[in-house]
C-alpha cells in the first residue's frame, strides 16, 4: 500500500477548508483516510495552518509521499525540517 499525505476538502459550498490526511494513494480525494495530520484554512487572513508535527514526521519516516501543496505547508509549519533532522539522525 502506497501512503500519501494530501489535502481533503471539508466545509460548505464556496467556503473551503482542508484537512491534511494520510491516505492510501488509490482512495478518492474526499474518501477514506488513515489518519488526520493537520488542518489548513486558506480563507483566513493570514491562512491558518495547524499540523501535528510528530504525526507528520512519523508518516514521512514510514515512506509516505506528500503532495506538492502539503509539502509546502509542512515546510511552513516546520515539520519538513524536523523530518530532515530525524532522517539524518537515523543514518
Amino acid at each position: 500500500m502506497s501512503v500519501k499525505l494530501r489535502l481533503t476538502r471539508v466545509g460548505k459550498t464556496k467556503q473551503p477548508q482542508y484537512r491534511i490526511v494520510a491516505t492510501d494513494s488509490r482512495s478518492p480525494r474526499d474518501g477514506r483516510f488513515i489518519e488526520i495530520v493537520g488542518q489548513y484554512n486558506p480563507r483566513t487572513e493570514p491562512s491558518t495552518i495547524t499540523v501535528d508535527n510528530a504525526k507528520a514526521v512519523k508518516w514521512l519516516m514510514e515512506g509516505a509521499q506528500p503532495s506538492d501543496r502539503v509539502r509546502k505547508l509542512l515546510e511552513i509549519s516546520g515539520a519538513w525540517g524536523d523530518f530532515g533532522a530525524a532522517r539524518a539522525a537515523a543514518k
